[in-house]
């Protein structure tokens, strides 16, 4: 019998898929990540509830569980890139850095060591094996308006050979609800979570400030032109294609560009928030070959957004550009741009700037 560590939180996704996959004959442990020490940051920081609840639902699964510290490795790779990355002007992604180095790769670390033979998320997305190329590939959700591939784009070969989705291939939400229901599980009723974990009510300025010990300082607000428009109150508290709370102009305006250097946030008018390329670093292709010559891709700059047609060019020193047939809104610094061919996710990487 195969042996699967699962990655639970206490949510209907992880607990149906373990399961699932108990159904299907794999002997399952649930094992739940600690990640969070609410005591570096008490007023803004939210302490996890992930670990208890999901402990109650291996007992009514009967299933063992684990409970396994990745505080440190967390507070490293996720929250320590998050803080550096605002600072610096650019808007991170952190989900993207905890699925890499966290969930997937540390989680599998962890199994290697108890003996599993496979890890499992409850993740919306299909892992397939092409038996031409012989490689691993990742695609979208059957339940495409569920789909969570855009997050998983630092996925590697080794990961993908030894991880299972089991929500991915054909269940819809409402499908999963009604398992959790039959198995009279508490989880069914539970919201999905919409929030970065490690942040209370969404407060990322406050957060920065008591973990960090950072002082943001005003600055100047600035058009395109250089002509000053008024004053920020640190360049922490916004982000690129933001239009609330950066003041009244008489007409519609949003950030373009945070200036760390200058210290100065510059505002551009409707219409000049759309980009028709932009260049892209730190780059991860799932199949573990990088293309040497023009690619075309539909590419996704944001996690809700459709996929965009766009020649992927590769320009050297390890970055890309992607031209997009159709300009795309609010390209920003620091965030992911994903790409796909169909529904078939090829990679992704970390947005420099858009052109």
């Amino acid at each position: 019998m195969k042996k699967v560590l699962i990655g639970m939180s206490g949510g209907v996704d992880s607990t149906v898929a373990a399961a699932v996959l108990k159904k299907e004959g794999y002997f399952v442990a649930g094992a739940t990540l600690d990640l969070w020490d609410n005591s570096l940051c008490p007023q803004n920081g939210r302490a996890s509830e992930a670990v208890p609840e999901a402990e109650a639902v291996c007992q009514k699964l009967g299933i063992p569980f684990y409970n396994i510290d990745f505080k440190r490795e967390f507070r490293e790779y996720v929250v320590d890139y998050f803080v550096r990355e605002y600072i610096a002007g650019r808007t991170p992604n952190p989900c993207v850095a905890c699925n890499h180095y966290i969930k997937f790769c540390g989680l599998l670390q962890k199994a290697d060591e108890l003996g599993f033979d496979f890890i499992a998320t409850g993740h919306y997305t299909r892992i397939t094996h092409n038996s031409k190329s012989g490689k691993y590939e990742l695609h979208m959700a059957a339940d495409i308006t569920k789909d969570q591939s855009y997050v998983l784009y630092g996925l590697n070969q080794g990961v993908l050979s030894r991880t299972l989705m089991p929500l991915g291939n054909g269940y819809e939400k409402s499908e999963v609800r009604r398992i959790a229901e039959s198995l009279g599980l508490e989880a069914a009723s539970k919201p999905d979570s919409q929030e970065i974990c490690f942040l209370q009510d969404g407060h990322y300025a406050e957060f920065i400030q008591e973990y960090s010990g950072f002082e943001p300082q005003e600055g100047d607000i600035l058009d395109t032109a250089g002509n000053v428009l008024g004053h920020h109150r640190g360049l922490i508290y916004y982000t690129v294609g933001q239009r609330k709370g950066i003041g009244a102009y008489g007409r519609p305006m949003f950030v373009m560009k945070m200036d760390t250097e200058n210290n100065t946030l510059i505002l551009g008018e409707k219409g000049m928030e759309f980009s028709k390329s932009l260049i892209a670093d730190n780059i991860n292709f799932i199949s573990g070959e990088f293309p040497q010559s023009p690619l075309m891709v539909q590419a996704k700059t944001r996690y809700r957004a459709k996929p965009s047609p766009a020649m992927l060019i590769p320009i050297g020193d390890g970055k890309v550009r992607l031209e997009f047939d159709d300009s795309q809104r609010a390209v920003t610094p620091g965030q992911a741009v994903v790409f796909y061919d169909d529904d078939l996710l090829l990679g992704g990487a970390t947005i420099v700037s858009a052109e």
